[in-house]
């Protein structure tokens, strides 16, 4: 037997968070992932691009943390401490990402190295036209200085586990051209190289910038309301529960409530919804929104650092680091073309002199040459820059989307299903009829809400709402539970009361219990008849619409349109779910218990990849059965929380809107890698042929990856974009 006192205690150490600066692509991420998991005490390494925050966990007996923030900056990096949290084994810590001003060009330390290269290398093209006897010489104060910043730094990077890095290939071709007096041309390609590296690091600033800019949406400054005044705050001094103006042409301080006024407050930075939404008592409001015509005093119900848009900003970072099924291709190819590129490299300086008696100094330059082109920069960036363009572009329309796996399934989608209760309608019904068969109108609306009391179904809403307004009042209860999918149950006046489906009436007391053909006019109006029952015996029917959203019909088609089925998936009655399906232009299956939602996407799944479109709530089978599960109509903090991508502003057009954005994304990934690609293949040959020189091929490499960097930039420049147009219904 074990000896239990051997048992391993529990991992304990310091959670730390690093801001590190100068990341240009994934792969410096790859740099000091590798070398930091090399040190001894180190655990939980991981480093968001995007954001640039960096976290592990450090047992500081075994590696002080100035060991980490020394080997981060001896990769050539920038780091400062965000904060410490102690955290043992199970903890963790939220964190909200800072958006801070990135720092001008000539302000980094890259900036800085090519900038002196640069006047090295014009200061020898000088030397040489006004002394010609040196000019074999004037270059290479920038060579070496190049090769010293850059040398070093790939040298750190190989100890530290990263060998076949930029930095060492353009290293060794630096020395090798020095080595066969091509001085000129070792100048030229350290500084291609650091200019390279500076507009590299630029076009990444720009697309961290990108989605940080929500962050600026929020003001500074609060009004705080103490008795009958207002006074000036910082928005991260709030407190849940405190009340805030706002005026008119102010933007919402503060996720809230309100409490009193109305007005109308533009969203479009939140839910991406274009028209601005009235605002009155009861009504929530998000931080960023611009309140247009009234006064609205706003209850808080979240600080700052929690506010929706902080939370849209972290889910954002957080989504782009998370690496899609391409990107996880492209990384697996890339680790075998770059030692494949160099093999053939030494091939070409040896194979052609010692075989056939080439000339050594013109086969190492071409060999030279080909290292430079072994860097997979831009091809490993080509898949991630488009990824976070697409997701930040996303989120500025108000489609948050969790993921670039979730992006790239989203585009490839043949079948979207849809709840209908607050997905494709407003999920607002109301109580259109009351037929009593045992009693009167009043006493059989009281003993449904009653049952429904305390339940967040729309339905039980609608019911609660029509008893308050004929003021109706509820009695006791107890034993209330709900039957999923089936009815809800309470214990009134010591009867059993149920609320539920005909499909439940008919399972309780027979067909001949309920009059079919009263149900039968009603569901064919398209509403959804509940039958109240007291002890398993019917004693009347409600029945409830709820209208269709107002742009589900175009949304719909508009999916058609871009060749994608539509299904809808209902619970309600079949009479019900026609008549709105009818009127969307759209299939439907309804009768559905969850169960059944879950078999119709296992079938459908079957026919391609799916997308399943619910409130977040009652859905979640069905959504997590799914290729792709989009949370719309459960409310904001369902949808930042639950499935893989979500509609801010319940927008049915938000749907194809995301399989647009999602298309675009996919196409802008293949140019990306084909460019790649196809101009390492091009100079592959041309430095094969002698017709490549080495400045070309650094310029090929860097060039390739800026231009890589600005097409996928082009993403964040999408605001919806142009809707297909509509084709008729099948």
């Amino acid at each position: 037997m074990q000896d239990k006192t051997m048992e391993a205690a529990p991992v304990t150490g310091q959670a730390l968070r690093y801001k590190v600066a100068g990341m240009d692509c994934p792969s410096c991420v790859g740099k000091i992932e590798t070398a930091l998991r090399r040190l001894p005490g180190a655990s939980g390494v991981g480093l968001n691009h995007h954001s640039q925050i960096l976290r592990l966990t450090l047992d500081e007996a075994a590696t002080p943390r100035s060991a980490v923030e020394a080997t981060i900056r001896g990769l050539g990096f920038g780091v400062e401490p965000a904060d410490t949290l102690h955290v043992a084994e199970g903890g963790g810590a939220a964190f909200d990402p800072t958006a801070r001003q990135e720092p001008r060009w000539w302000q980094t330390g890259r900036g800085r190295i090519a900038i002196l290269i640069g006047l090295l290398v014009v200061g020898g093209y000088l030397l040489s036209w006004l002394v010609p006897g040196v000019a074999d010489h004037a270059p290479l104060p920038a060579a070496l200085l190049g090769l010293a910043v850059f040398g070093r730094r790939a040298v750190r990077l190989a100890r530290s586990g990263s060998p076949f890095s930029i930095e060492m290939l353009m290293s060794v071709a630096t020395l090798g051209a020095l080595a066969i007096g091509e001085a000129e041309e070792a100048a030229v390609v350290v500084l291609l190289f650091a200019i390279g590296e500076l507009l590299e690091g630029v076009a990444a600033g720009t697309a961290r910038s990108g989605i940080r800019a929500l962050s600026a949406l929020v003001p500074r400054t609060a009004l705080l309301i103490e008795g009958e005044s207002a006074r000036a705050v910082p928005v991260e001094q709030l407190e849940v529960g405190q009340l805030v103006l706002v005026r008119p042409g102010d933007r919402v301080s503060a996720d809230g409530v309100v409490e009193e006024g109305e007005s109308d407050i533009d969203e479009s930075p939140v839910t991406g919804e274009s028209v601005p939404v009235t605002k009155s008592v009861g009504s929530p409001v998000f931080a960023g929104g611009i309140n247009a015509t009234g006064v609205l005093r706003v209850r808080v119900t979240r600080k700052a650092s929690d506010n929706t848009i902080a939370r849209i900003v972290q889910l954002v970072e957080e989504a782009q680091a998370a690496k899609s099924p391409t990107a996880r291709w492209i990384e697996r190819f890339s680790a075998r073309y770059t030692p494949a590129v160099i093999t053939v490299s030494v091939l070409t300086i040896l194979v052609p002199p010692l075989g056939f008696g080439g000339d050594w100094h013109s086969w190492i330059y071409r060999g030279l040459a080909l290292l430079l082109i072994g860097c997979p920069c831009a091809l490993v960036l080509s898949t991630p820059a488009a990824i976070a363009s697409g997701i930040a572009a996303g989120a500025r329309q108000g489609l948050l989307i969790k993921g670039g796996a979730a992006l790239e399934a989203i585009g490839k989608v043949r079948t979207i299903a849809f709840d209908k209760t607050g997905t494709l309608t407003l999920g607002q019904p109301r109580v259109t009829d009351i037929v009593p068969l045992d009693g009167t109108e009043r006493t059989l609306l009281g003993l449904a809400a009653t049952a429904e009391n305390g339940s967040s179904h729309p339905l039980a809403r609608a019911i609660l709402e029509r008893a308050a307004a004929e003021g109706v009042p509820l009695r006791p209860v107890r034993d209330r539970k709900a039957v999923p999918g089936r009815a809800v149950q309470a214990v009134v006046g010591g009867r059993l009361i149920e609320v539920g489906s005909p499909r439940h009436a008919i399972e309780r007391g027979g067909a001949g219990s309920l009059p079919a053909d009263t149900v039968a006019a009603l569901e064919e109006e398209g509403k959804t008849v509940a039958v109240v029952l007291a002890d398993g015996r019917p004693i009347g029917l409600l029945a409830l619409r709820d209208e269709p959203r107002p742009d589900a019909a175009q949304g719909i088609a508009a999916l058609r349109g871009l060749g994608v089925r539509s299904v809808m998936l209902t619970g309600d009655n079949r009479r019900s779910g026609q008549a709105v399906a009818r009127t969307l232009g759209l299939a439907v299956e309804a009768g559905l218990l969850p169960e059944e939602k879950l078999r119709a996407i296992v079938g459908l799944k079957g026919q391609g990849t799916v997308a399943m479109i619910g409130d977040g709530i009652n859905d979640g089978p069905a959504l997590a059965a799914a290729d792709v599960g989009i949370a719309m109509g459960g409310g904001t903090d369902v949808a930042l929380e639950t499935a893989d991508a979500a509609l801010l502003g319940n927008r049915v057009e938000g749907v194809a809107e995301l399989v647009t954005l999602s298309r675009a994304t996919l196409a802008n990934i293949r140019q990306n890698v084909a460019f790649a690609l196809g101009l390492k293949a091009i100079f592959l040959v041309t430095t094969l042929f002698g017709i490549t020189d080495l400045w070309l091929a650094i310029l090929a490499d860097t060039g390739a990856t800026i231009i890589v960097t600005l097409n996928a930039l082009r993403l964040l420049r999408r605001r919806g974009g142009r809707l297909p147009a509509s084709q008729p219904a099948a």
